[in-house]
């Protein structure tokens, strides 16, 4: 009897055991219910996870920097110019500044030197001496060498020195200029330029930009009447250069 009792308590915690035990799977498969969030790895700032291999991590080091500037190598060189070409003398109570367009190829046998020849073309009208019913549009045209020697105080930044020899002219039919005191303007001759300059060079240095101005001495701007003239022009540009 006394087994038989025994046997009959066992039985009976074991089925309260086993009852508890469903309920409380039972609780944790609702619908319902939230599962609990697993919480997230932490990565180092210098770690990244690969794409094909989630669970995997992979060391991508420090960050990237820029490149350094490319070292110089002498080669051509082509630069373009968009600016103002003015007038000192005489000529500047004829004419009004005009609009300034110039290119020049040129080689650098050194880091500061430069050599090149160029062309340039320029528009402007008679505007400024004459009435509105004779005043007449013209374009001014040349072409010149030179040598520019160039100083780098830093690898971005250039100041540059140049000076050149050419031959230039008004662009206009015979005699229009002459008749009114200026007609050597209508052939070529001899002009004798300098320029002063700055340049910004990009990181790899074939691309820069600059800006450029300076004084010339235009033989053929001379007025041939009156009391004695200076035939000096200025000119005042934006540059645009690319190395080779």
């Amino acid at each position: 009897m006394r087994f038989f009792v025994t046997a009959l308590v066992a039985c009976g915690l074991i089925a309260v055991a086993t009852g508890a035990r469903a309920q409380d799977e039972d609780e944790e498969q609702k619908p319902g219910k939230p599962a609990a969030p697993t919480p997230a790895p932490v990565i180092p700032a210098n770690l990244s996870v690969s794409a094909t291999r989630p669970d995997a991590v992979i060391d991508s080091g420090p960050p990237a920097e820029a490149p350094p500037p490319r070292p110089w190598s002498k080669g051509i060189v082509v630069e373009g110019s968009l600016g103002v070409l003015g007038y000192m003398g005489a000529f500047r109570r004829l004419a009004p500044p005009a609009f300034f367009q110039r290119v020049q190829v040129g080689y650098e046998l050194f880091e500061w030197l430069l050599v090149y020849g160029g062309g340039e073309l320029a528009f402007t009208d008679t505007s400024v001496g004459q009435d509105e019913s004779k005043s007449r549009a013209f374009p001014i045209w040349g072409f010149d060498g030179g040598a520019r020697f160039t100083v780098r105080p830093t690898p971005r930044v250039g100041i540059f020195a140049q000076g050149s020899i050419g031959l230039m002219k008004a662009d206009v039919p015979a005699n229009s200029l002459a008749v009114i005191g200026f007609p050597d303007t209508e052939s070529l001759h001899l002009f004798f330029g300098g320029r002063l300059g700055v340049e910004w060079y990009q990181i790899d240095h074939h691309l820069a930009f600059g800006l450029v101005g300076g004084p010339r001495l235009a033989t053929g701007f001379e007025r041939s009447y009156g009391r004695g003239d200076t035939p000096l022009m200025w000119d005042a540009a934006l540059t645009l250069r690319y190395g080779f």
